[in-house]
């Protein structure tokens, strides 16, 4: 711990809280209304900020324009786009410009209206524009969560995992999302049946939406963003709240190969990296902010970041041990209810940097106590096809 190097902090964050917003705000809004609490937050103000960083969602050449709708005169623009990752990529570039001296205050923004726009995100078409797999997949009608559906029989094939396992998932983050007061108004204004805390029964026994993934299996689509304010340790030091350094990021990139195992996400190659610059292991980690857009996903990847070995996820999560108040058994996941229960706008990996930051904070609704370190982790695209990693470990003095 003492070779750490405390660098670059997030000193400011806002998460929008409403999910369904009715057309009355755009993207830009969003982001816009966010950027300036995530500032009033840290006690900074716009000109502070001399870098910026945006993943295009908010409209098309974001890099051109959205320094001009925020007002201010940035040195250091990055607009990375790698979908829900992307504010993992994010973080990792701010920590670098930072210590390269290229800038002092990073703003990180998010917005969608996904929900309010009907965006067919999971039962629609696979997205985006042409990619190198459009012949071997598109023409087939293959959906988004098709491919998760694929990935989950294939573990389960591999490795005995059972349905049961998986609802594991979607229990701990909905007994999260009931102790969140804008997760269970998300769910209320999205209309969701039985807003309570579920079973593994109530799991298992939803609806089938693409096989073996059940209804509470998979992530909410919701309107929402949010932003992040990330300062060096100089401008650190005299922000409002305590600092939640960033300590160690890794990215990667996977696409289907053949003989590849679709079960394995870019993450068992980020994680290690950011692991090592951190100087910690995942079994030091207090909070796991996973990227739960199916319960599949968050199983893969705390194989895939180190919590256990590939194969033995199910096992691993049984018996409510991803629950907050089981702080002896590991790391509480998704404490915000996460995107199965508390927001989903289309990229969530804004929202994990935000939860991980509240809860070293000490600010969480589903707080753990005396949380020290947290591990962000981002997968952008689609799990067992093309996607991106994102991993960022924080901590607090």
């Amino acid at each position: 711990m003492a070779t750490q190097r405390r660098d670059a902090a997030i000193v400011g964050i806002h998460e929008y809280p409403s999910r369904d917003v009715e057309g009355k705000v755009n993207a830009l809004q969003i982001k816009a209304a966010s950027a300036a609490k995530a500032l009033a937050d840290a006690g900074l103000n716009w000109s502070d900020v001399d870098a910026i960083y945006d993943a295009g969602e908010g409209a098309p050449m974001s890099g051109l324009m959205i320094s001009e709708y925020f007002g201010i005169k940035p040195t250091v623009m990055d607009t990375t786009g790698v979908g829900g990752s992307s504010y993992e990529f994010h973080a990792a570039h701010a920590l670098r410009a930072i210590r390269e001296g290229k800038a002092k205050v990073a703003l990180l923004t998010y917005g969608s209206t996904a929900h309010s726009n009907a965006m067919a995100i999971g039962a629609g078409g696979r997205g985006g524009s042409i990619t190198p797999g459009d012949n071997m997949e598109t023409f087939a009608g293959q959906t988004l969560i098709a491919n998760y559906a694929m990935v989950a029989h294939r573990h389960m094939h591999q490795y005995g995992t059972t349905s049961e396992q998986l609802a594991e998932i979607s229990t701990a983050t909905r007994y999260h999302a009931m102790r969140n007061p804008e997760a269970v108004q998300a769910m209320t204004d999205l209309e969701f049946v039985g807003i309570q805390e579920t079973s593994i029964e109530d799991v298992v026994n939803s609806r089938m939406i693409a096989d073996p993934l059940h209804l509470l299996e998979c992530c909410m689509v919701s309107d929402g963003g949010g932003a992040v304010v990330i300062a060096s340790a100089e401008v650190a030091a005299n922000c409002q709240k305590p600092p939640v350094w960033i300590l160690g990021t890794g990215e990667a990139t996977k696409y289907p190969e053949n003989g590849g195992d679709i079960t394995t996400s870019a993450g068992a190659q980020s994680a290690p990296i950011a692991f090592a610059e951190a100087g910690v292991k995942p079994s030091e980690m207090d909070i796991a902010m996973i990227y739960d857009s199916f319960s599949i996903t968050v199983l893969a990847l705390l194989e895939d970041v180190g919590f256990c070995a590939k194969g033995e996820g199910g096992a691993w999560v049984q018996g409510g041990r991803l629950r907050f108040d089981r702080p002896d058994d590991g790391p509480a996941l998704n404490t915000d209810g996460g995107g199965l229960s508390s927001n989903h706008p289309g990229m969530r990996g804004i929202f994990l940097l935000l939860e991980a930051t509240r809860q070293l904070r000490g600010e969480s609704t589903a707080q753990v106590d005396d949380a020290r370190l947290a591990i962000a982790h981002g997968n952008g695209g689609m799990l067992g096809a093309r996607h991106s990693a994102g991993t960022v470990i924080l901590g607090r003095d």
